[in-house]
Formats: C-alpha cells, sequence, structure tokens
C-alpha cells in the first residue's frame, strides 16, 4: 500500500466521530498523486508549497514536476501545469492542475496577512455581507492579524492581477457590497448612497472615513494594469454599473 512521502502514513485522512455522524471513527481517501508518480497528503504537500515554488521539483525524489502546453519559450512560464490525481471522499480528481494551488499556498505563507485578504475577496465575490462585516470588526480587535480593516479595504491581489476588494464586487455583479465598501472605504458624500443603504448603515453603526488621500480612497485603486473600479463599471457595459459612472461616483 502507498505511503505518503512526506509523513509516511496511509493516504487516508481519520474524521472525528461528531464530523462524520459515526460513533467509529471514519476514514476517507487522501492520496495526491504526483506526475512523478509519487504520493502525498494534500495538508503534507501544501505544506512544502514554498520550497517546491522554487525549484518546481518532487521533494521527495526532486523530478521537475511542470508540464508545458506550449512550445513557445516567450510563453512557456504561462503555460506550466502540474496535472495530478487526487483523491478523497468525494471521489477520484484527474488531471488536477495544482500549480496554482501551490503558488497560492506559497505566496500566504510567506504573507500570512493576506489570508484574511483573500478571504474577504472571495467573500465579495459570493455578496457575503455578513461575512465581509464580521471580518472587518475581527481585523482591528485581533492583534495577532497585521492588517487593519481600512487596509483590507484598499489590499489589492498579486495572484488576480491586483484587483481591490472593490474591483471584485463589482465584476462579480455584487451591488450590494459595492455600497457597502463604497461607505467603508471612500469619501463619498452619503447623499450619493441610496436611501436603504443610509439606513442600514445607521442601523448597525457603520462608521465613515474622514477626508483622506485619494490613493486611501478604495474608489482610485488601480490594479496591476491600470484600472480602476470606474474602468470595470464601464467594462461591464451595463446598468446600473455605467450609471454609476456617468452618475459621478467616481469624481
Amino acid at each position: 500500500m502507498a505511503t505518503c512521502k512526506a509523513c509516511k502514513d496511509p493516504l487516508f485522512l481519520s474524521l472525528d466521530p461528531e464530523d462524520s455522524g459515526d460513533e467509529g471513527q471514519e476514514t476517507v481517501p487522501d492520496d495526491l498523486l504526483l506526475p512523478c508518480s509519487c504520493h502525498f497528503h494534500w495538508a503534507c504537500l501544501m505544506d512544502q508549497a514554498s520550497s517546491i515554488m522554487t525549484n518546481l521539483n518532487c521533494p521527495s525524489c526532486n523530478a521537475h514536476l511542470p508540464t508545458s502546453s506550449s512550445s513557445s519559450s516567450s510563453s512557456a512560464a504561462q503555460n506550466l501545469s502540474i496535472p495530478s490525481l487526487y483523491t478523497n471522499e468525494g471521489g477520484p480528481q484527474p488531471n488536477l492542475d495544482i500549480l496554482p494551488l501551490l503558488r497560492e499556498e506559497a505566496f500566504l505563507s510567506s504573507h500570512p496577512e493576506a489570508r484574511p485578504a483573500r478571504a474577504m475577496h472571495t467573500m465579495v465575490s459570493e455578496g457575503d455581507t455578513t461575512g465581509i462585516l464580521s471580518l472587518l470588526a475581527d481585523m482591528d480587535s485581533d492583534s495577532e492579524i497585521d492588517i487593519t480593516a481600512a487596509k483590507l479595504l484598499l489590499w489589492t491581489d498579486p495572484l488576480n492581477g491586483g484587483k481591490s476588494a472593490l474591483h471584485v464586487a463589482i465584476e462579480s455583479d455584487q451591488e450590494e457590497v459595492f455600497w457597502l465598501l463604497l461607505w467603508l472605504g471612500s469619501t463619498l458624500s452619503s447623499e450619493n448612497f441610496p436611501g436603504a443603504v443610509v439606513q442600514t448603515a445607521g442601523a448597525m453603526g457603520l462608521s465613515r472615513l474622514d477626508e483622506v488621500p485619494s490613493e486611501e480612497d478604495v474608489r482610485f485603486v488601480k490594479d496591476e494594469a491600470g484600472r480602476t473600479p470606474a474602468d470595470y463599471c464601464v467594462q461591464m457595459g451595463r446598468a446600473p454599473w455605467t450609471a454609476f459612472v456617468e452618475g459621478g461616483l467616481f469624481n
């Protein structure tokens, strides 16, 4: 029976009886098979993401892991992938490209402050306003997290084109989150907000920013291509986003 090359344990994950609903302890598959034929637990491999990303070699046999779908040297780096077979309780997942996941885990290991920021961007894309407010509240109360709520609103994701939370809200068509981010992270006059937004914000005790430099206003943050949230609204090409630009929300 194959075992994990890192911890030498069988390629199973033990579930807590409370999670499985059974009185006895249940095990489920946790087998990540790399192109070099080495097996790892998922977590065991991700724990080594930083070292793997230095040379893209297997941490066990040292085989070079990526394959390329292009013969062009100029674009080869962009077309690299590490197709793997991952088997868990949901069944086998063939040709799973783990390179983006390794890259993300390596980045998060060296930038722990990015974990809550990327979590918030996920909430933004899903329209989870309750989760966003809870996370922002935790930022300023948790001394172990080296990022403030204000910086979280301005944070740009280097793994996603340098987009801010407001960029993500617009491209994900999340209008409610859009207004929430403007309320919390811009100096846009309250008169420009829909009445329902103002009423909800007041009921929840959500404070506004004082006057700040434009680079600290979420409306003017640029992605890595130099595009502002207003540019994203124009790119959406339809109401209500184009109307926000025409109405002067980004002036």
